[in-house]
């Protein structure tokens, strides 16, 4: 078997053989001009003006995203994407939307691309329940490999704003809470339903440890708990499948329907060990595509749930799963992604898909799995990019909102190549590595573009 790259949450999937052939078939035929409809496609510079007509410019105003909140209406769900896993600009962005989300708007729940019981220590910093902690102690709980996506001063300060939000509200106004919607966080999700078993249900302890012994040898860093799949394939680990996914439909018989939020986060927990197994070892044994499928709909689930018990979110993630994949050349692999999801299974009305692009500066990222992270600079975006379009309008900072907008949808309704950069960034190889085909209107109903980004700033 080949090395496997796991397709982990916070960076776009390594590029899969079909997926690197169909883009290569791609450039080639545009390279001959043989693309149907080419002749009929209006040329670049068309592409710009129609976009500088339309565009809101972002100048730090509070007026900044008025058509954008418009926009989104009603919607239920608001998902608000990155290119980036490092770059400062799109976490103050998306905080200054959520915080109009939640002012405006009535959402009352942030759920992030990050594991489920890792993110409950934020909540219970936002809810005030760890006194005398600051942000940067909160976050502290992300110790694995890229720690630097969640523990950053950018996100520590969109933090304290939600606690002293909290504080200044009304006793009756509804809490703000904070969730992680994705599978990892393996050791910290067996601690959590272990703890909750130790109050509810004592004689149960023993044997949900033996349940999740499988995972014990990659509880601390730098093991990571991916590895279980990849010992399980080699044959040097015996798979507990079965045993995960007994001691789940033990804690959905435990738990029942109490709403107490130790009970929630304990059987959500449990969910997150049984499909974390299944992710790990789907991974290694089927590969990529599967194992990223596998993902996106535990993330759809985690979604679905939670909105259950909120009625509006806004989820913070990557463009890679943020957007409709049937816009990209993930279809072509037979990927899915979040936002195509979110929008079959509760109609395009109720979801809300908002990109953010940027073109050049620098980013916080790694050059492999595990390796140490750095400030690295970005390259221009690519001549004939969305990127570089984006780039060519002149300015700054600018939101183009596609819903609603029949002419600019149109208009822009074309494949072309953009970049999206993950944990690791590789400028020597970004054509094969980073870029990809799409058509933003139909991936987004908005796109932000930020033209020059910087590095975000890590915690110690």
């Amino acid at each position: 078997m080949r090395s496997a790259a796991p397709r982990m949450f916070f960076r776009p999937p390594p590029m899969s053989r079909l997926r690197r052939l169909a883009i290569q078939v791609l450039l080639l035929l545009a390279c001959q001009g043989l693309l149907a409809g080419e002749s009929a496609q209006p040329p670049a510079s068309a592409l710009v003006a129609r976009m500088r007509d339309n565009a809101q410019a972002i100048t730090n105003k509070v007026s900044d995203y008025d058509r954008l909140l418009a926009s989104i209406g009603d919607a239920s769900i608001v998902l608000l994407g990155e290119a980036t896993h490092g770059s400062a600009e799109f976490y103050d962005e998306r905080a200054r939307i959520t915080q109009r989300l939640i002012n405006e708007k009535g959402f009352r729940a942030l759920v992030l691309e990050a594991g489920w019981a890792p993110a409950t220590r934020l909540d219970d910093f936002v809810q005030g329940r760890l006194r005398g902690a600051d942000a940067t102690t909160a976050l502290r709980v992300f110790q694995h490999f890229p720690r630097w996506v969640w523990r950053n001063e950018q996100f520590a300060g969109f933090l304290e704003y939600l606690k002293e939000s909290q504080e200044d509200s009304p006793p009756t106004s509804p809490a703000i809470s904070v969730y992680g919607m994705d599978l990892y966080g393996v050791p910290e999700a067996i601690d959590q339903v272990l703890r909750y078993l130790t109050t509810y249900d004592p004689a149960a302890v023993r044997q949900a440890r033996r349940d999740y012994r499988c995972f014990a040898p990659y509880s601390r860093p730098p093991l990571d708990p991916q590895l279980y799949g990849r010992d399980v394939a080699n044959g040097s680990m015996p798979s507990c499948e079965r045993s995960v996914q007994s001691r789940l439909k033990k804690m959905r018989k435990l738990v029942g329907a109490d709403p107490a939020p130790a009970a929630f986060a304990a059987l959500m927990s449990a969910r997150t060990i049984a499909g974390a197994e299944a992710y790990y070892r789907t991974l290694y044994a089927l590969g990529s595509r599967d194992s990223w499928n596998l993902r996106e709909r535990f993330l759809a689930e985690s979604l679905r749930i939670l909105l259950e018990r909120h009625g509006k979110i806004v989820v913070w993630a990557h463009n890679t799963h943020q957007g409709d994949a049937r816009a990209t050349d993930q279809v072509l692999a037979g990927e899915l992604s979040i936002g195509q999801l979110m929008r079959e299974q509760m109609g395009e009305e109720a979801v809300y898909l908002v990109g953010i692009t940027t073109f050049s500066g620098s980013v916080r990222a790694a050059t492999g799995w595990t390796t140490p992270d750095r400030v690295k600079t970005l390259r221009p975006a690519i001549e004939g990019s969305w990127s570089r379009l984006l780039h060519d309008v002149g300015l700054p900072a600018f939101v183009l909102v596609f819903r609603g907008n029949a002419d600019l949808i149109d208009a822009l309704d074309r494949q072309q190549l953009d970049r999206d950069i993950g944990v690791n960034y590789l400028p020597d190889a970004e054509l094969e590595k980073h870029y990809w085909h799409s058509s933003p209107t139909k991936r987004f109903d908005a796109l932000i573009h930020i033209d020059t980004t910087r590095a975000l700033l890590p915690l110690p």
